[in-house]
C-alpha cells in the first residue's frame, strides 16, 4: 500500500435478525376495570386504554411505578372497545355506538358522533399515515372515516346480518395493510373480506370456519369468530386469530388458533393451534421483518406467544396475567399488554 492510499475499512458485520426465545414480565400495573383496548401515544411513553368503566385512562410506561390516571371526566355511556392514536388525537369507540375524538394531552373532547353505527362498535383501526379511521360494528357494516375531520367516507356492506343458524352475527376485527391500501375485516362465522381502502371494492374473500362453533343440541347458540387480523409488513401474508372448535360453548375452552394466508393467492401457509393455552387470540402483530408473529389472548388466563413464520412452530411463550385483550409494541423487543384488571410491561429476548 502506498503512503497516499487510504487503509481499507472492514465491512460491518451483519447482525442476525432478532428472534424471540423468552418472554419476561418486567412490571405490572393495576387497571381500574376490565380493559379491552390500548393505544400508544405517538411521541411519548404514555399509553391510553379503555374498558368496562366507560372511561379512558393513561399511564407512563417509562415511570418506575406506573399508575393509571383518568384521561377525562367525560366518558362513553357503555364499554369502550376500541381506541387509536392519530395526529395528536385519540379516537375511541364503544358499545354506545359512538365515536369520540380527544386531545391526547389535555383530555378535552374535540368531537363526538353519537350514532356512528347502528349497533355496538367492536373495533377501530387507523391507517399508517394517520389520515383514515376504520370501524366495524354489529350492524355488520365497515365504515371508513376521515380521521381528522370525522367525515364518513365509505359505508361498506358484504356480511350477512344473521349466522347460518338464524342468530345475529357480529363483526369483530379490522386492520389496515402497512401501505394503507388494503383493509381486512373478520366476522363471527369466519369470513374475511379484504378491500381496497379508496373504493371499498372487495378484492378477496377468505374463510376460516373452524373458528366458529355452533351447538345444535344443548344450547342452540354459538361462540368464537375472528377476533384479530394482521398484515405482514410487505403485505404478502395475512394472519387471522380466533379459537378452535369448542365442546362446551359456555366456556372459552377451545385451543387458541391462528391461520396464516399467503396473498394474493389466498393459500393457507400455517394452521396453528396452541397445545398449552386455550381461548381467543385477541391481538396479532408481525415482527418488522415478518419472520415471526406475536399473539395475545386467553380464556380466564392470558398468554403471549411468538410463532415462527418459516416453520409455524412456537418460539417463545408465557402466561401474562389474565385474559389479554390488546398489546402495543414500545420498540422491537418491548411491549405493553392490557387484560382484565392489569397491564404488563414485557420484554422479548433471544434467550
Amino acid at each position: 500500500m502506498s503512503l497516499t492510499e487510504e487503509p481499507a475499512v472492514p465491512a460491518p458485520a451483519e447482525t442476525a435478525p432478532f428472534v424471540p426465545a423468552k418472554v419476561t414480565i418486567d412490571r405490572t400495573v393495576r387497571l381500574p376495570s376490565i380493559t379491552f383496548c390500548l393505544a400508544r401515544h405517538q411521541t411519548g411513553s404514555r399509553v391510553f386504554c379503555g374498558g368496562a368503566d366507560f372511561g379512558l385512562h393513561s399511564f407512563d410506561t417509562a415511570a418506575e411505578k406506573p399508575e393509571t390516571k383518568p384521561l377525562s371526566e367525560t366518558r362513553h355511556s357503555s364499554y369502550v372497545t376500541g381506541i387509536v392514536s392519530a395526529g395528536g388525537m385519540l379516537i375511541s369507540g364503544g358499545y354506545d355506538k359512538s365515536l369520540i375524538w380527544w386531545h391526547a394531552e389535555t383530555g378535552q373532547q374535540i368531537r363526538r358522533i353519537d350514532a356512528a353505527h347502528d349497533r355496538w362498535i367492536r373495533s377501530l383501526a387507523v391507517s399508517p399515515d394517520g389520515l383514515r379511521l376504520a370501524t366495524v360494528a354489529d350492524d355488520m357494516r365497515t365504515k371508513i372515516w376521515d380521521a381528522v375531520s370525522g367525515q364518513c367516507l365509505l359505508t361498506l356492506e358484504g356480511y350477512d346480518q344473521l349466522t347460518p343458524h338464524g342468530f345475529p352475527s357480529m363483526l369483530y376485527a379490522v386492520c389496515f395493510s402497512a401501505d394503507g391500501k388494503r383493509l381486512a375485516t373478520g366476522n363471527k362465522t369466519g369470513k374475511v373480506l379484504i378491500r381496497d381502502t379508496d373504493t371499498g371494492t372487495i378484492q378477496q374473500t377468505l374463510e376460516v370456519p373452524v373458528m366458529y362453533t355452533w351447538d345444535p343440541k344443548a344450547r342452540r347458540h354459538s361462540i368464537g369468530g375472528i377476533r384479530s387480523l394482521a398484515f405482514s409488513g410487505d403485505g404478502s401474508l395475512l394472519a387471522v386469530g380466533g379459537m378452535g372448535q369448542v365442546g362446551n360453548i359456555d366456556h372459552l375452552e377451545g385451543k387458541s388458533r391462528i391461520e396464516v394466508f399467503r396473498l394474493p393467492a389466498g393459500e393457507r401457509m400455517h394452521e396453528i393451534e396452541d397445545s398449552k393455552y386455550k381461548g381467543l387470540v385477541e391481538k396479532l402483530q408481525f415482527s418488522g421483518d415478518s419472520k415471526w408473529l406475536l399473539a395475545a389472548g386467553g380464556d380466564n388466563g392470558g398468554f403471549l406467544s411468538a410463532w415462527s413464520m418459516e416453520t409455524g412452530k412456537l418460539l417463545a411463550q408465557e402466561k401474562v396475567g389474565n385474559h389479554l385483550h390488546a398489546f402495543e409494541m414500545l420498540d422491537d423487543r418491548r411491549l405493553v399488554t392490557v387484560g382484565h384488571d392489569q397491564a404488563a410491561l414485557v420484554t422479548l429476548s433471544a434467550g
